[in-house]
Protein backbone atom coordinates (compact mmCIF):
# COMPACT_ATOMS: atom_id res chain seq x y z
CA UNK A 1 0.00 0.00 0.00
CA UNK A 2 1.21 3.65 -0.94
CA UNK A 3 0.52 6.84 -0.31
CA UNK A 4 0.31 10.02 -2.24
CA UNK A 5 1.57 13.38 -0.51
CA UNK A 6 -1.99 13.83 1.16
CA UNK A 7 -2.02 10.37 2.51
CA UNK A 8 -4.53 9.06 -0.16
CA UNK A 9 -4.22 5.55 -0.52
CA UNK A 10 -2.87 4.79 -4.26
CA UNK A 11 -2.61 1.32 -5.95
CA UNK A 12 -4.92 -1.55 -4.74
CA UNK A 13 -7.90 -0.31 -6.87
CA UNK A 14 -7.92 3.26 -4.63
CA UNK A 15 -8.03 6.74 -6.10
CA UNK A 16 -6.01 9.70 -4.71
CA UNK A 17 -8.84 12.05 -3.79
CA UNK A 18 -6.32 15.15 -4.47
CA UNK A 19 -3.47 14.90 -6.90
CA UNK A 20 -2.64 11.84 -8.93
CA UNK A 21 1.29 10.97 -8.52
CA UNK A 22 3.06 13.00 -11.22
CA UNK A 23 4.68 11.32 -14.08
CA UNK A 24 8.36 11.16 -13.52
CA UNK A 25 11.03 13.39 -15.19
CA UNK A 26 13.22 12.32 -17.32
CA UNK A 27 16.54 13.31 -19.53
CA UNK A 28 19.86 11.98 -20.26
CA UNK A 29 20.78 9.28 -17.84
CA UNK A 30 18.64 10.97 -15.68
CA UNK A 31 15.69 10.44 -13.97
CA UNK A 32 13.12 12.01 -10.70
CA UNK A 33 10.32 10.25 -9.60
CA UNK A 34 7.77 12.26 -8.02
CA UNK A 35 5.43 11.26 -4.95
CA UNK A 36 7.02 8.13 -3.62
CA UNK A 37 9.80 9.58 -2.22
CA UNK A 38 11.45 13.19 -1.16
CA UNK A 39 14.80 14.46 -3.21
CA UNK A 40 17.22 16.08 -1.34
CA UNK A 41 19.18 18.55 -3.06
CA UNK A 42 22.27 19.98 -1.30
CA UNK A 43 23.49 23.69 -1.28
CA UNK A 44 26.99 24.51 -2.49
CA UNK A 45 27.82 28.26 -2.59
CA UNK A 46 30.83 29.07 -4.33
CA UNK A 47 30.87 32.62 -2.70
CA UNK A 48 32.96 34.58 0.22
CA UNK A 49 29.21 35.74 1.34
CA UNK A 50 26.53 33.34 2.09
CA UNK A 51 23.66 34.52 4.21
CA UNK A 52 24.32 31.11 5.88
CA UNK A 53 27.80 31.40 6.39
CA UNK A 54 28.60 28.04 4.26
CA UNK A 55 30.37 30.10 1.32
CA UNK A 56 33.59 27.94 0.07
CA UNK A 57 34.97 30.57 -1.99
CA UNK A 58 38.85 31.06 -1.52
CA UNK A 59 41.64 33.09 -2.99
CA UNK A 60 43.01 29.82 -5.50
CA UNK A 61 40.20 28.46 -8.18
CA UNK A 62 41.90 24.90 -7.20
CA UNK A 63 41.38 25.01 -3.86
CA UNK A 64 37.72 25.92 -3.82
CA UNK A 65 37.04 23.72 -6.17
CA UNK A 66 38.83 20.53 -4.37
CA UNK A 67 37.01 21.46 -1.19
CA UNK A 68 33.12 21.91 -3.41
CA UNK A 69 34.07 18.53 -4.37
CA UNK A 70 34.70 17.33 -0.47
CA UNK A 71 31.62 19.01 0.17
CA UNK A 72 29.33 17.52 -2.79
CA UNK A 73 30.72 13.89 -2.03
CA UNK A 74 29.66 14.28 2.15
CA UNK A 75 26.39 15.37 0.57
CA UNK A 76 25.80 12.15 -1.71
CA UNK A 77 27.41 10.04 0.86
CA UNK A 78 24.23 11.48 3.26
CA UNK A 79 21.89 10.97 1.01
CA UNK A 80 21.45 13.95 -1.48
CA UNK A 81 20.62 13.03 -5.46
CA UNK A 82 20.91 16.48 -6.48
CA UNK A 83 24.06 19.02 -5.67
CA UNK A 84 23.04 22.36 -6.57
CA UNK A 85 26.41 24.97 -7.52
CA UNK A 86 25.92 28.43 -7.42
CA UNK A 87 28.32 31.64 -7.65
CA UNK A 88 26.75 34.47 -6.43
CA UNK A 89 24.76 35.99 -3.25
CA UNK A 90 21.29 36.16 -3.64
CA UNK A 91 21.09 37.57 0.16
CA UNK A 92 19.09 40.94 0.57
CA UNK A 93 20.85 43.92 -0.60
CA UNK A 94 23.52 41.56 -2.70
CA UNK A 95 24.90 42.86 -5.60
CA UNK A 96 24.64 41.56 -9.08
CA UNK A 97 27.98 40.00 -9.86
CA UNK A 98 29.32 40.30 -13.02
CA UNK A 99 29.23 37.33 -15.58
CA UNK A 100 32.41 36.65 -16.15
CA UNK A 101 32.92 36.33 -11.96
CA UNK A 102 30.29 34.01 -12.19
CA UNK A 103 31.89 32.13 -14.48
CA UNK A 104 34.93 32.32 -12.83
CA UNK A 105 33.27 30.46 -9.70
CA UNK A 106 31.12 28.01 -10.94
CA UNK A 107 32.33 26.52 -13.81
CA UNK A 108 35.96 24.80 -13.09
CA UNK A 109 33.48 23.71 -9.55
CA UNK A 110 31.05 22.04 -12.02
CA UNK A 111 33.87 20.62 -14.23
CA UNK A 112 35.41 18.80 -11.28
CA UNK A 113 31.89 17.46 -9.76
CA UNK A 114 30.62 16.28 -12.92
CA UNK A 115 34.06 14.05 -13.45
CA UNK A 116 34.37 12.40 -10.01
CA UNK A 117 30.94 12.61 -8.45
CA UNK A 118 28.52 9.26 -9.27
CA UNK A 119 26.60 9.19 -12.62
CA UNK A 120 23.13 9.29 -11.40
CA UNK A 121 23.84 12.70 -9.56
CA UNK A 122 22.01 16.09 -10.61
CA UNK A 123 24.37 18.73 -10.58
CA UNK A 124 22.55 21.99 -10.90
CA UNK A 125 23.65 25.34 -11.64
CA UNK A 126 22.22 28.03 -9.51
CA UNK A 127 21.80 30.93 -12.13
CA UNK A 128 19.71 33.42 -13.45
CA UNK A 129 21.62 34.46 -16.32
CA UNK A 130 21.28 32.12 -19.63
CA UNK A 131 25.52 32.22 -20.33
CA UNK A 132 26.50 31.30 -17.46
CA UNK A 133 23.62 28.46 -17.13
CA UNK A 134 24.87 27.79 -20.81
CA UNK A 135 28.43 27.41 -19.86
CA UNK A 136 27.64 24.95 -17.10
CA UNK A 137 25.68 22.80 -18.94
CA UNK A 138 28.23 22.41 -21.43
CA UNK A 139 30.41 22.02 -18.40
CA UNK A 140 28.43 19.21 -16.77
CA UNK A 141 25.68 20.64 -14.95
CA UNK A 142 22.06 18.75 -16.03
CA UNK A 143 19.20 21.37 -14.32
CA UNK A 144 18.58 24.67 -14.14
CA UNK A 145 17.65 26.36 -11.08
CA UNK A 146 16.48 29.82 -12.14
CA UNK A 147 15.58 32.55 -8.75
CA UNK A 148 13.98 34.76 -11.60
CA UNK A 149 11.92 31.89 -12.90
CA UNK A 150 12.56 32.63 -16.46
CA UNK A 151 11.90 36.66 -16.23
CA UNK A 152 15.12 38.31 -16.12
CA UNK A 153 17.29 36.75 -18.73
CA UNK A 154 15.18 36.68 -22.22
CA UNK A 155 17.74 33.73 -23.16
CA UNK A 156 16.88 31.75 -20.44
CA UNK A 157 13.80 30.03 -21.17
CA UNK A 158 14.95 29.29 -25.00
CA UNK A 159 18.59 27.83 -23.32
CA UNK A 160 16.20 25.25 -21.52
CA UNK A 161 14.25 24.38 -23.93
CA UNK A 162 17.00 23.58 -26.50
CA UNK A 163 19.12 21.39 -24.17
CA UNK A 164 15.93 19.28 -22.85
CA UNK A 165 16.74 19.46 -19.26
CA UNK A 166 14.47 20.49 -16.26
CA UNK A 167 14.23 23.63 -15.09
CA UNK A 168 13.08 24.67 -11.28
CA UNK A 169 11.02 28.10 -12.01
CA UNK A 170 11.29 30.13 -8.47
CA UNK A 171 8.91 32.82 -7.45
CA UNK A 172 10.39 35.92 -6.89
CA UNK A 173 8.43 38.75 -5.24
CA UNK A 174 11.67 40.89 -5.18
CA UNK A 175 10.09 44.43 -6.33
CA UNK A 176 6.97 42.64 -7.06
CA UNK A 177 3.45 44.45 -6.68
CA UNK A 178 2.15 42.38 -3.49
CA UNK A 179 -1.80 41.91 -3.00
CA UNK A 180 -2.21 38.86 -1.37
CA UNK A 181 0.92 36.30 -1.04
CA UNK A 182 -0.27 32.88 -1.73
CA UNK A 183 -2.21 34.61 -4.81
CA UNK A 184 0.57 37.10 -6.14
CA UNK A 185 3.19 33.65 -6.07
CA UNK A 186 0.59 31.25 -7.74
CA UNK A 187 0.16 34.29 -10.48
CA UNK A 188 4.32 34.62 -10.78
CA UNK A 189 4.58 30.51 -11.17
CA UNK A 190 1.74 30.59 -13.61
CA UNK A 191 3.48 33.16 -15.83
CA UNK A 192 6.91 31.32 -15.76
CA UNK A 193 5.23 28.22 -16.37
CA UNK A 194 3.76 29.84 -19.67
CA UNK A 195 6.71 31.01 -20.51
CA UNK A 196 8.98 28.15 -20.22
CA UNK A 197 6.29 26.17 -22.35
CA UNK A 198 6.46 28.83 -24.90
CA UNK A 199 9.59 28.32 -25.42
CA UNK A 200 9.55 24.89 -25.52
CA UNK A 201 10.31 23.16 -22.13
CA UNK A 202 8.71 20.10 -21.82
CA UNK A 203 6.03 20.18 -19.55
CA UNK A 204 7.29 16.86 -17.72
CA UNK A 205 10.95 19.10 -17.01
CA UNK A 206 9.47 22.13 -14.88
CA UNK A 207 9.40 22.13 -11.25
CA UNK A 208 8.16 25.60 -9.07
CA UNK A 209 9.54 27.13 -5.74
CA UNK A 210 7.56 29.13 -3.95
CA UNK A 211 10.65 31.49 -3.13
CA UNK A 212 10.67 31.86 0.81
CA UNK A 213 12.36 34.94 1.81
CA UNK A 214 12.73 36.08 -1.64
CA UNK A 215 11.14 39.54 -1.64
CA UNK A 216 8.41 38.13 1.74
CA UNK A 217 8.08 39.17 4.48
CA UNK A 218 8.43 36.90 7.91
CA UNK A 219 4.96 36.58 7.83
CA UNK A 220 4.34 35.74 4.79
CA UNK A 221 6.90 32.68 4.44
CA UNK A 222 5.15 31.53 7.26
CA UNK A 223 1.32 31.65 5.19
CA UNK A 224 3.15 30.24 2.33
CA UNK A 225 4.26 27.34 4.42
CA UNK A 226 0.94 27.21 5.84
CA UNK A 227 -0.30 26.55 2.72
CA UNK A 228 2.04 25.43 0.52
CA UNK A 229 -0.33 22.58 -0.61
CA UNK A 230 -2.54 25.00 -2.77
CA UNK A 231 0.59 25.30 -4.88
CA UNK A 232 0.08 22.08 -6.30
CA UNK A 233 -2.70 22.90 -8.36
CA UNK A 234 0.05 23.95 -10.84
CA UNK A 235 0.33 20.55 -11.82
CA UNK A 236 4.10 20.72 -11.34
CA UNK A 237 6.53 19.31 -8.12
CA UNK A 238 7.44 21.64 -5.44
CA UNK A 239 10.86 22.48 -4.56
CA UNK A 240 10.82 24.01 -1.25
CA UNK A 241 14.32 25.77 0.16
CA UNK A 242 13.82 26.82 3.52
CA UNK A 243 16.97 26.13 5.04
CA UNK A 244 18.76 28.33 7.59
CA UNK A 245 16.21 31.30 6.37
CA UNK A 246 15.82 34.39 8.21
CA UNK A 247 12.75 33.61 9.33
CA UNK A 248 13.44 30.18 11.14
CA UNK A 249 15.66 33.00 13.13
CA UNK A 250 13.16 35.73 13.85
CA UNK A 251 10.98 33.11 15.16
CA UNK A 252 13.22 31.31 17.38
CA UNK A 253 14.51 34.68 19.09
CA UNK A 254 16.81 36.10 16.82
CA UNK A 255 18.98 32.61 16.70
CA UNK A 256 21.99 33.01 13.62
CA UNK A 257 22.17 30.84 10.85
CA UNK A 258 24.27 28.16 12.43
CA UNK A 259 21.60 27.58 15.16
CA UNK A 260 19.07 26.97 12.82
CA UNK A 261 18.98 23.54 12.50
CA UNK A 262 15.84 22.36 14.46
CA UNK A 263 13.72 25.25 12.35
CA UNK A 264 14.51 24.48 8.85
CA UNK A 265 14.08 20.45 10.04
CA UNK A 266 9.97 21.60 10.92
CA UNK A 267 9.94 23.16 8.06
CA UNK A 268 10.62 21.02 6.07
CA UNK A 269 8.94 18.00 7.46
CA UNK A 270 5.98 19.86 7.30
CA UNK A 271 6.95 21.32 3.53
CA UNK A 272 6.82 17.55 2.77
CA UNK A 273 3.20 17.09 4.72
CA UNK A 274 2.21 19.92 1.99
CA UNK A 275 3.36 18.16 -0.57
CA UNK A 276 6.95 19.13 -1.26
CA UNK A 277 8.91 17.11 -3.27
CA UNK A 278 12.05 18.25 -3.35
CA UNK A 279 13.59 20.10 -0.44
CA UNK A 280 17.45 22.21 -0.62
CA UNK A 281 19.05 22.30 2.54
CA UNK A 282 23.08 22.55 3.77
CA UNK A 283 22.75 20.18 6.64
CA UNK A 284 21.98 16.95 4.13
CA UNK A 285 22.96 14.66 6.69
CA UNK A 286 20.49 15.58 9.64
CA UNK A 287 17.85 16.48 6.87
CA UNK A 288 17.81 13.56 5.03
CA UNK A 289 16.79 11.92 8.60
CA UNK A 290 14.02 14.08 8.70
CA UNK A 291 12.98 13.38 5.07
CA UNK A 292 13.08 9.66 5.36
CA UNK A 293 10.93 10.09 8.89
CA UNK A 294 8.27 12.32 6.90
CA UNK A 295 8.11 10.19 3.92
CA UNK A 296 7.54 7.36 6.26
CA UNK A 297 4.75 9.37 7.99
CA UNK A 298 3.28 10.80 4.78
CA UNK A 299 4.08 8.47 2.00
CA UNK A 300 3.65 4.98 3.40
CA UNK A 301 7.76 5.06 2.14
CA UNK A 302 8.93 2.91 5.30
CA UNK A 303 10.78 -0.23 4.76
CA UNK A 304 12.62 -1.63 7.98
CA UNK A 305 15.97 -2.65 8.02
CA UNK A 306 17.08 -5.78 8.58
CA UNK A 307 18.49 -6.41 12.18
CA UNK A 308 21.78 -8.30 13.00
CA UNK A 309 20.98 -10.79 15.50
CA UNK A 310 23.93 -10.42 17.50
CA UNK A 311 23.62 -6.34 17.81
CA UNK A 312 20.02 -7.38 18.60
CA UNK A 313 21.48 -9.57 21.61
CA UNK A 314 23.28 -6.88 22.79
Amino acid sequence: MRYNHYGSIIGEGYISMFHPLLPPTTWGRWRLDWGLRTHVMGIINVTPDSFSGDGILGDETEQTALRALEQARAFVAEGAILIDVGGESTRPGFAALPLEQELNRVIPVIKLLAKQLPPEVIISIDTYKAEVARQALEAGASLVNDIWGLQRDPAMASLVAERGVPVVLMANMRGYEKREIVSDVMRFLARSIELALAAGVAWERIIVDPGIGFGTTPEENLTLLRRLGELRSLGRPLLLGTSRKSTIGLVLGNLPPSERLEGTAATVALGIAQGADIVRVHDVREMMRVVKMSDAIVRGSFQATPVNQEEKRK
